[in-house]
């Protein structure tokens, strides 16, 4: 403890990772991406969902691919996806065309 009855600073912060969107989710979010906190990948989702509250924004980001560095969450579950410093988790509503 630092002595100030405050908390111990060796405790750790939950990570900051950047969202960024893509398409109809960085058109429904209004921004191209942000910088948000979360110790799973769960948390980093509420988080957003928090940020951009109205339905349209959840709608989209229901069909949204997954992305968390280079890899694609696919169907495992988010609480069970650790995120670390420094992480990009991609938002990829389906394209059209090819």
């Amino acid at each position: 403890m630092d002595g100030s009855g405050g908390r111990d600073h060796t405790d750790i912060a939950a990570p900051v990772v950047t969202v960024r969107y893509w398409a109809a989710a960085r058109s429904a979010a209004g921004i191209d991406g942000e910088s948000v906190a979360g110790e799973t990948l769960a948390d980093v989702l509420a988080a957003v969902h928090a940020n951009h509250p109205d339905r349209r924004f959840a709608d989209v980001v229901a069909i949204c691919s997954v992305v968390v560095g280079d890899r694609p969450v696919g169907s495992r579950d988010p609480a069970e996806i650790r995120m670390a410093p420094g992480d990009t988790v991609e938002l990829l509503p389906p394209f059209a065309g090819g």
